[in-house]
């Protein structure tokens, strides 16, 4: 170990502050501008970063964390786990990437799934027998050297081996024996280039991200990671190693890369608080680096610096240096919370977004140095905000007493066989009902109206009417095509988390704190600080105007608990179970509402069931049965007559599917066209009994489905659920979809209903 890390932060944001690098790729995606102008684009947010982070007075500048679209993605580019099909195509390099992401013409992107526990969404990687991987793209050696060209040396970041390929999946054919583990040492061979290539460039430090250690992992797995870090840190003339685990405890991994034959160690301290008694046991840290993650990366919460600085006091001695860090990257969080004028300013002054957590650790960092008195303005500071949970704006009396009033059976409902036969007296539907789940597409004049109302150039009146003839459109769609149960389209939601959260008490809304999704895609969560109520009915104004417009049976829409809870910036000061049981109350008294307006079919959306999952399986059960607890708390208060639906979507279902079963809805509808009705017979193995609404058409797909697939999906759904408690349905709502697209698919999944219904018995 030749050089210090000393204060900073495992990444950055990427996408702009003002969405900069959004706007670029939608430009060039649309053809209005051409590579280059991307290019510089991304050259300039780049520049801005490493100088902002240069600036605020960091040891250490993390490089090779800006990304086009995904870091995954450019990792597979980087070492040549391209798929034949994108190769074929014979587009240049960026246009071959961009296909791998989003696909182009009948070739389909890679597969995307969720970032660990996080909101961020991955490119999953191809691995088969025949993959070669090679140095093949060689960007992070081309971004140190454009760094290094402005004065600033970066310490490039790269997902580490072991994470790379427990996140890939085997190619499609290759033999069951196989997994992408298997290539690991050609794998190394091709780090083991970029590292010399890196150290050659001038590079004093390379991070390594293995946060897949976060979760469970086999001896297998592990004795992996012990001989990838042996091979890499044996290495001659490569340059100082930081392995990274974040997102949680790394577990057994944290000794095996405490002795392994690296520089520096990352730690998360903050999901993984555990970690601290470890620590003293590990001897391997005496000769290394212990770069700590005191600092949130993934809240929006100020660190409470005393009992940060405190931690970071105990590991002192443990290791040949003690380097402050976020917990994680930054990715997670917005940039700036000082751009935010709208905010209560006693709610803003708790918040600590990117730019602020940077001067954190910079704080933390001088202070474990020099002492407490060195920053004594900043830690009083800190202190003086630090006990928000006592502070009026978070308490709701009447709401933590009415948690505590409750009962078991608030939460239970009468024996589904007693409800579904008061339901089919209720609604009358046919075999195979048909519908759709929810959203539909936000239209450039509904956008518009948004907007006109936000400047003010139109009036909340003539907003609602605009609204409401969005709506008028969507039923008359609707009815016309056939569908059995409608929806009335939620033009009115700009989001189906950040809608209910602007009228809810306990939340805030950002203007400007977007945080990416994933390539283009930026998503601005609400802030939960205090106990949540609802102060008044929230959709019933606009079910009832839908309803009024069709004798068919319109579905009040909301999202559930667990979903407003993963997809919002969260309270850290009670337990998430607390927080879950006041926004189910919410939604409670809005399914009450509902039916009180004559609403006699309410779905209760619950897409993030499977994405708050704990990595670690010992903490399934627990999360789980507050998850489905809260879930049946929301839905629990109305008659049997009632119909409640839910939709998962997004997501492997197969470690919560007793879960579903526990929710205990009527009717669940679920992704299962691009399984080919897979899940199907999960549910089947673990005993669900009730309905169940398989989607027959893949709403992610670049194409429509013809009518002949979704029957045949509808034939393979009936091979596995009884016709009477079979429903039809797209797998997830159509909101990012034109009209055009939507008439037509929705028309084919009522004409492959109408197909089959006259072969039942």
């Amino acid at each position: 170990m030749t050089t210090k890390i000393g204060s900073t932060v495992l990444g950055y944001p990427r996408i702009g502050p003002n969405r900069e690098l959004k706007r670029a790729l939608e430009s060039y995606w649309a053809s209005r501008s051409g590579a280059e102008d991307l290019r510089e684009v991304a050259r300039r947010l780049r520049v801005d970063t490493w100088r902002t982070l240069q600036d605020a007075g960091l040891d250490s500048v993390p490089g090779n964390t800006f990304s086009y679209y995904d870091q995954v993605l450019d990792t597979a580019v980087t070492f040549g786990a391209v798929p034949p099909r994108y190769t074929e195509l014979g587009l240049n390099p960026l246009d071959t990437y961009f296909a791998m992401a989003r696909g182009v013409d009948s070739t389909p992107p890679l597969e995307m799934t969720k970032w660990f526990d996080t909101n961020y969404h991955y490119l999953v990687p191809e691995i088969g027998p025949d993959t070669r991987f090679s140095l093949s793209d060689r960007t992070p050696v081309r971004l140190f050297q454009e760094a290094a060209d402005l004065g600033v040396t970066t310490r490039p970041v790269l997902v580490g081996p072991l994470t790379f390929l427990l996140l890939s999946k085997s190619a499609e054919g290759a033999p069951e024996s196989f997994h992408p583990l298997d290539k690991l040492d050609e794998l190394l061979t091709a780090y083991a280039e970029l590292l010399g290539e890196l150290k050659r460039a001038g590079a004093e430090w390379v991070q390594l991200d293995e946060p897949a250690f976060a979760a469970d992992r086999s001896q297998t797995e592990l004795d992996a990671l012990r001989a990838a870090y042996r091979k890499l840190g044996e290495l001659e003339g490569r340059p100082n190693l930081l392995v990274a685990g974040y997102f949680g405890d790394l577990g057994d991994a944290l000794d095996v890369l405490a002795s392994a034959p690296v520089d520096a160690l990352g730690v998360d301290l903050v999901a993984g608080s555990s970690t601290v008694d470890k620590l003293p046991t590990l001897s391997g840290l005496r000769n290394k680096t212990l770069v700590a993650g005191l600092v949130d990366g993934r809240n929006i919460w100020r660190t409470d610096l005393d009992k940060a600085l405190t931690t970071g006091a105990t590991l002192l001695g443990l290791a040949g240096e003690v380097a402050v860090s976020t917990s994680c990257s930054l990715l997670h969080v917005p940039y700036d919370v000082e751009a935010e004028e709208r905010i209560d300013p006693q709610v803003k002054s708790w918040l600590a977004f990117a730019v602020q957590k940077v001067r954190e650790v910079v704080v933390l960092g001088r202070a474990l140095r020099e002492g407490r008195d060195a920053v004594a303005d900043e830690l009083a500071a800190a202190a003086a905000v630090a006990d928000r949970a006592k502070a009026d704006r978070v308490r709701n009396n009447h709401v933590r007493a009415r948690l505590q009033s409750l009962r078991p059976e608030h939460s239970r409902r009468s024996d589904y066989a007693l409800r579904r036969e008061a339901q089919e007296k209720s609604l009358r539907l046919p075999p195979l009902p048909t519908t759709t789940i929810g959203s539909f597409p936000q239209t450039t004049d509904v956008r518009k109206a948004r907007a006109e109302l936000r400047n003010g150039t139109i009036d909340e009146a003539a907003y609602e009417q605009r609204m409401r003839d969005e709506i008028q459109r969507v039923i008359e769609l609707q009815e016309g095509l056939g569908l059995d149960v409608l929806v009335h389209g939620e033009p009115e939601r700009n989001d189906m988390v950040q809608y209910f959260s602007e009228l809810m008490e306990g939340f805030v809304s950002t203007h400007k704190g977007w945080v990416q999704s994933y390539g283009s895609r930026c998503v601005r969560p609400p802030i939960l600080f205090g106990d949540v109520s609802r102060p008044d009915p929230m959709t019933v104004e606009w079910a009832t105007y839908a309803q009024k417009l069709t004798d068919k049976p319109v579905k009040g829409m909301l999202t559930g608990p667990v979903t407003i809870l993963a997809w919002s910036f969260v309270r850290d000061d009670q337990p998430l179970a607390d927080t879950a049981g006041q926004v189910a109350l919410a939604i409670r008294d809005e399914v009450r509402d509902l039916e009180s307006a004559g609403i006699r079919v309410v779905q209760v959306d619950e897409p993030a069931l499977r994405e708050l999952l704990p990595l670690r399986s010992v903490r399934h059960e627990e999360y789980l049965d507050w998850a489905v607890e809260s879930f049946r708390l929301a839905t629990s208060g109305v008659a049997d007559s009632t119909q409640i639906h839910t939709h998962l979507c997004y997501s492997e279902f197969g470690d919560v599917i007793n879960a579903i079963v526990a929710l205990d809805a009527d009717v669940t509808s679920i992704e299962a066209a691009r399984s080919r009705m897979e899940v199907l017979a999960d549910l089947n193995a673990v005993g669900f009994a009730r309905g169940v609404g398989p989607g027959v058409y893949d709403i992610h797909s670049p194409r429509v489905p013809e009518t002949e697939e979704v029957t045949a999906l509808l034939r393979a759904a009936l091979e596995a659920v009884p016709a009477q408690r079979l429903w039809v349905n797209p797998d997830c709502g159509l909101k990012t979809r034109g009209y055009t697209e939507v008439e037509a698919a929705l028309k084919n999944v009522v004409s492959a209903t109408a197909a089959v219904r006259p072969t039942l018995r």
